[in-house]
């Protein structure tokens, strides 16, 4: 049965959508910005808040690149959630969205992605990657750098969560 690549590429983002929700399972708001602690000492590493407040980013990227429309990004997430921004520890709640906010948007853009994957033609996927240097060099076309951010840089940052819930004691997903 031929499958349009579109539909290949929410495959795999449906899996990593599911895998998304069932770390948040049991996650309490006040250490959904908090580095993970491990015998009294604080983990310097991406902690929930941070990796879907980033990962929602991509959401209206992927959108805009395929010629859909998308959600309006937040007030802050660009500046705490870039790229290029550093994962912080939050002990006052006060520098991160809540939890609520942050999770709401990841699944409101990541919902949009699905259905517009699933229609979109294939040449949209054949069109050359608008991103400069390395970005291109490695995935040339739409449809690769869109299969990266909906499976292998989704899951990559999950796994970052994976490891984060354990640390805190809340075992798998």
């Amino acid at each position: 049965m031929p499958r349009s690549l579109g539909n290949v590429i929410a495959d795999s983002l449906g899996l990593s959508l599911g895998y998304a929700d069932r770390l948040l399972k049991d996650m309490r708001a006040d250490r959904f910005p908090r580095f993970a602690v491990v015998g009294g000492q604080a983990v310097e590493s991406n902690h929930p808040a941070f990796v879907y407040g980033h990962l929602s980013l991509y959401a209206p990227k992927v959108l805009h690149q395929i010629g859909s429309p998308a959600p309006a990004i937040p007030e802050g997430f660009e500046i705490r959630f870039s790229k290029d921004a550093t994962c912080v520890d939050d002990p006052d709640l006060d520098l991160y969205p809540t939890m609520d906010e942050i999770v709401t948007f990841f699944h409101e853009g990541h919902r949009m992605v699905t259905g517009a994957l699933r229609s979109t033609p294939d040449d949209v996927f054949q069109q050359p990657n608008p991103a400069e240097g390395r970005m291109k060099e490695l995935f040339p076309t739409i449809g690769s750098v869109q299969t990266f951010y909906c499976g292998g840089h989704m899951m990559m940052h999950l796994g970052q969560v994976s490891a984060w819930r354990r640390m805190e004691g809340l075992g798998a997903a």
